[in-house]
């Protein structure tokens, strides 16, 4: 009984072999690697940056600087071709391509396209344009506007200014409380013995800053000593 067994599932899977490799060997045939080149249909000069897609499948490459591409799909596929300035290709793989591989030359033609109207004129007089030189407001533009926003004086003003972000803040308060963490349970030391602090303290008494406002003996109030 087990060596019918046996002998059962050994004919079925050679009943079965034969199919998976015929499906395998039609799957790598229908395979194909396009290597192609995209040129000027005027000059037949090389066209890079030209974006190949495969239609369908969110999957593509882009022209190197001489036009040069390659890409491996499937027998049957459509390629689209775009580029600014040119206009839109499609190339259709045939189906009955023998081989893997592929060259194609994909001619691209130029588009007509309109920039929007400039008007150019000159000024009526030499004073005019010194006067325009001078007073005439020129918007600056993204350049300018960069390399001011970009400026060392700047960018330290903005550091002095700007309020702290979350994880500055965070960075300060864990600082401070490791900060107090070291006298937990103590007095903090004092600052009594600061000879800088006591400097700081002698030249506010001489220039009268504890001075109290309401006293009536105050020389600066216009009494009498």
């Amino acid at each position: 009984m087990r060596l019918r067994s046996i002998l059962y599932c050994f004919l079925l899977i050679t009943g079965l072999f034969p199919s998976v490799v015929t499906y395998a060997q039609e799957a790598y045939d229908n395979i194909i690697q396009i290597d192609g080149v995209t040129m000027t249909a005027d000059s037949l000069r090389g066209v890079p940056n030209v974006t190949v897609l495969i239609r369908n499948k969110n999957r593509g490459v882009v022209s190197a600087y001489t036009g040069v591409f390659s890409i491996v799909c499937f027998k049957g596929d459509t390629l689209d071709f775009t580029s600014v300035g040119f206009r839109s290709k499609t190339f259709v793989i045939p189906t009955d391509l023998k081989g893997q591989y592929f060259s194609l030359i994909q001619l691209m033609v130029q588009d007509t396209f309109f920039l929007p109207e400039t008007i150019i004129k000159a000024l009526p007089t030499k004073q005019a344009f010194d006067y325009a030189f001078q007073y005439w407001h020129v918007p600056a533009d993204l350049l300018e506007l960069a390399r001011r926003n970009t400026n060392a004086y700047t960018m330290r003003s903005l550091a002095y200014t700007l309020p702290r972000d979350g994880n500055e803040m965070q960075s300060l308060t864990q600082a401070q409380q490791a900060k107090d963490a070291v006298y937990y349970g103590q007095q903090k030391p004092m600052n009594i013995f600061n000879p800088l602090a006591w400097a700081d303290f002698f030249e506010s008494w001489k220039r009268g800053d504890f001075r109290s406002q309401n006293n009536p003996y105050n020389s600066n109030n216009g009494s009498g000593n």
